[in-house]
């Protein structure tokens, strides 16, 4: 991989980011009673779509916005103008790792999606709620306002085809409650609440929750490494893999996900048994092997709908070997249009001959041929044997490459290192199907025990 690129200047990208920044303030004060400094936030979104075909649509509605009577349609068109802003940022950063990695790219499929349209008057609802939003700001947020919100998720709910909706909107709700009064706030997490405010916004309108295009593949899945992901009610794993299709076309890179709710006690290794039950992959993983598919279902972003029944356990598939011999070939997943944003950014990538340095109990980095990676260590699962000094003392980084406040950053998903002059490879996902190991054993025996008293008061709460 050619780390020179990925610490290179991208051209637009400043001035992209820029223009986002100036519009993330706006939404701090709110829009019911703007001022100047707030007209200048929303010329400078206006004027970097002043080249597409959103310049028209984007300057009205800055200059309705600007006035203090912006209606709905014109907070719309500045969360879309957001949202392409964004989007061409997360595409020239992808250009730059499809460039470093030297790796295939997708075609974009041309095929069609039917929309779904399900709930036109919760989801207005849901609009008029994210637009009082924007009108109060953060720092007007109080509880009766964020409150506002608790009819509408109530209402998409029990309608699978807005669980998407509800759950983002649940989760912004909350986080706001957790902050009122805005008024009395030291910090506000601007950026991220001007995305969750954006996707939020535009997921109401009708056609934009489409159905992804699926499609079905038979051939060998070669697990890459596990990405684990958790808060104090919900844990998810997300299995990145190499498919072989039977058929003789080009590798790809694929991606398997399970859910799970979770209460905030079970932590560590815990997460792993809320996880396996839903899917035979893991269990896989943990014994690195191999799975042949058949006619499992996948979406044109790569992502597998998982069915335990067209999957098979096949020989040991060792991640590092997949790496070295066929990651360079595999051909990279689109992106979905409204999934275009920077935080989505994670390529798989192997990283080799590298040397490890920390100063001063500072962030980990990798110097790559002169070249210095930031390595995230913070996102590694405590559920694993895979530690910050495991990964520090490496000579080989199996990891998923992503973009964080301004730079790319590794995050590992496993690595090889020298234990007992042998080199031995450790993994995040190492424990996700059980181990014998006598740490994860531990681990292991103190979750199930946390787990057990769990389920058995939840047992007698709903006999009661």
């Amino acid at each position: 991989m050619r780390t020179d690129l990925l610490t290179d200047p991208v051209d637009g990208l400043d001035e992209a980011l820029t223009a986002v920044d100036a519009f993330d303030r706006v939404l701090v004060a709110g829009l019911l009673r703007p001022q100047p400094a707030q007209a200048a936030g929303l010329a400078a979104l206006a004027h970097s779509v002043a080249g597409t075909p959103l310049a028209s649509l984007v300057a009205e509605a800055a200059d309705k916005a600007a006035a203090g009577a912006a209606g709905e349609d014109h907070l719309v068109a500045l969360a879309a103008a957001r949202t392409a802003l964004m989007g061409s940022v997360h595409d020239a950063l992808t250009d730059r790792v499809a460039d470093a990695t030297g790796r295939p790219r997708a075609e974009r499929s041309t095929r069609d999606t039917p929309a779904d349209a399900p709930g036109a008057n919760v989801l207005a609802a849901a609009r008029a709620w994210l637009c009082d939003l924007a009108r109060a700001g953060w720092h007007g947020i109080d509880h009766e306002l964020v409150a506002g919100a608790g009819p509408v998720v109530s209402a998409m709910l029990p309608d699978p085809r807005l669980r998407r909706q509800a759950t983002l909107l649940d989760g912004f709700a909350a986080e706001l409650a957790a902050s009122c009064p805005g008024a009395t706030l030291e910090h506000v997490p601007v950026r991220r609440w001007a995305d969750l405010w954006t996707r939020a916004l535009l997921l109401t309108l009708p056609g934009a929750a489409r159905t992804p295009a699926v499609d079905t593949v038979t051939g060998r899945l070669l697990p890459l490494g596990v990405d684990v992901q958790a808060h104090a009610t919900a844990v998810q794993a997300q299995v990145h893999a190499v498919l072989e299709p039977s058929d003789g076309s080009a590798p790809r890179l694929v991606r398997a996900a399970v859910s799970a709710p979770k209460p905030d006690t079970v932590v560590g290794a815990g997460l792993w048994q809320l996880l396996r039950p839903r899917m035979s992959l893991l269990g896989a993983v943990g014994e690195g092997r191999a799975v042949e598919l058949d006619a499992m279902p996948v979406t044109a972003e790569g992502d597998l709908v998982w069915d335990d029944e067209r999957a098979r356990t096949g020989e040991f598939a060792a991640p590092f070997a997949t790496a070295r011999v066929i990651l360079s070939t595999a051909t990279d997943p689109e992106t979905a249009p409204l999934d275009r944003h920077p935080v989505g950014i994670a390529v798989p990538v192997l990283v080799e001959g590298y040397t490890a340095e920390r100063e001063d109990d500072g962030p980990l980095t990798f110097t790559v041929a002169g070249h210095r990676l930031a390595v995230d260590t913070e996102r590694v699962p405590a559920a694993s044997p895979l530690t910050p000094e495991t990964v520090a003392a490496s000579g080989a980084c199996l990891g998923l490459l992503r973009w964080d406040a301004g730079e790319f950053v590794l995050q590992p998903l496993a690595v090889e290192t020298t234990v007992r002059k042998k080199t031995v490879a450790v993994h995040a996902g190492a424990w996700a199907g059980g181990t014998t190991d006598k740490l994860g054993a531990r681990a292991e025996k103190a979750a199930t025990d946390s787990v057990a008293v769990l389920r058995e008061r939840a047992g007698k709460l709903l006999r009661k």
